[in-house]
């Protein structure tokens, strides 16, 4: 009876339990809980948890373990292998007309293959596409100056590109870290698969975790840089934006991009598509399915994709901490950058003030990094609205963090 026990365990996924696993089922219990019970960002918090579980599990037909020449075990094989085939004549046929036929078998778990999408470089763009489609770029063309918001919040990112690089990690990699501070999931993974795909997890969970954190990370920040007199600055409305000029500005924003960092193409260009289709008002149905089935569909793979990167055994190492405590300075001073630009901004022209709130809204997290600031700012006055006025630098910041990616990417690939 024992040995039909012993038998069956040995069989079974207790027997290929490590404590890595055992040790990640808190992380995913974790991360579960914020997103169901605080409610951050849990529609990329849930699939990343699932694919997290399932990572740590000894699942079968989910993913493919193998080893790379470097020596690392790596998820996400596809094996293709050549097989030959016989085909033996009819006896009416003559033995000139028997053939040998060479087929490929391909072998290869659920998630290797939907796990392409991140190889491949296809989810990352579908995200952006998304994006452009649920988001109006009017606050920004109505108020120009807030590119520099923009601009400014990328400071996380070059920071602690220098950062990562002087405590030992490569260029590729220190790059790949430091786009943490753009706030912006698709364009981590998107950089990281390019330049240091063996990070890509790590990455990936700090990105989409920061993200979902916004609520919590940036405000003590904005406070602490900011005093309550500029908490209170009431902005000008902003004027009406035609459709022909965001049409344009798509269009323009497209060209100039992809002439100046080709590299940035795959998100700059499905992102104007996107914005392109909201706004040209001729094409409701590619504009509901780039709002709903696409990147809802996406979200799910993209999401449950990264999770399934966090093995135990690759997760708990020195090295992962050291991303994930990078990725807070990534982000911190990104928020920092924003907001400060602003207060020199109203140094420089006093006749129409920014809220320096609105700065820390350049990162590029669409579009809760805006809400946070409205929320904020009604803090001290419940009647100011700075909902729209801090999309503007949102928007900048989405393109900002696309940009220095593509320059990333061309600089260091």
């Amino acid at each position: 009876m024992l040995d039909n026990l012993f038998e069956f365990l040995r069989l079974s996924g207790f027997a290929a339990l490590t404590w890595q696993m055992v040790a990640m089922w808190f992380v995913v219990f974790i991360m579960l809980y914020l997103a169901v019970g605080k409610k951050f960002e849990p529609l990329l918090l849930i699939p990343i948890a699932f694919g997290a579980l399932i990572a740590n599990l000894p699942t079968r037909g989910i993913i493919t373990m193998d080893q790379t020449a470097a020596g690392s075990i790596e998820p996400g094989v596809i094996r293709v292998e050549a097989v030959e085939m016989v085909v033996e004549a009819a006896e009416d046929e003559t033995a000139e007309t028997i053939q040998t036929h060479k087929i490929k078998k391909i072998e290869g778990g659920l998630f290797d293959f939907i796990s392409q999408g991140i190889k491949l470089e296809i989810f990352p763009p579908l995200i952006f596409l998304g994006v452009g489609a649920l988001t109006d770029f009017g606050p920004l063309i109505a108020n120009p100056r807030m590119l520099l918001l923009g601009a400014a919040a990328q400071l996380g990112v070059f920071f602690t590109f220098l950062g990562a690089s002087i405590i030992g990690f490569t260029t590729n990699q220190a790059a790949s870290i430091g786009i943490i501070g753009g706030a912006d999931g698709p364009t981590a993974i998107f950089t990281s698969n390019k330049l240091a795909p063996e990070l890509l997890g790590p990455i990936a969970v700090a990105a989409y975790s920061y993200m979902a954190l916004v609520p919590l990370i940036q405000p003590p920040i904005m406070r602490l840089l900011t005093t309550d007199a500029e908490r209170r600055i009431r902005m000008k409305s902003l004027r009406a934006v035609s459709k022909l000029e965001k049409l344009a500005f798509s269009v323009v924003v497209t060209m100039v991009c992809v002439l100046l960092v080709p590299d940035a193409s795959p998100l700059i260009t499905m992102l104007m598509l996107g914005n392109f289709l909201r706004e040209c008002g001729v094409t409701e149905r590619l504009l509901r399915t780039s709002q709903n089935e696409i990147i809802n569909i996406v979200t799910i793979f993209l999401g449950a994709s990264v999770g399934l990167t966090m093995q135990g055994e690759r997760f708990l190492q020195a090295g992962t901490l050291k991303i994930i405590l990078l990725g807070v300075v990534a982000f911190s001073t990104s928020t920092a950058g924003g907001v400060l630009m602003a207060k020199l901004m109203n140094l420089v022209s006093s006749k129409t003030p920014i809220n320096p709130l609105i700065g820390s809204a350049g990162v590029s997290a669409v579009p809760m990094a805006a809400r946070v600031s409205h929320l904020e700012g009604q803090k001290v006055d419940p009647s100011n609205y700075l909902l729209m006025h801090a999309m503007g630098p949102n928007v900048a910041g989405v393109i900002g963090s696309a940009v220095v990616a593509g320059y990333f990417i061309a600089t260091l690939s």
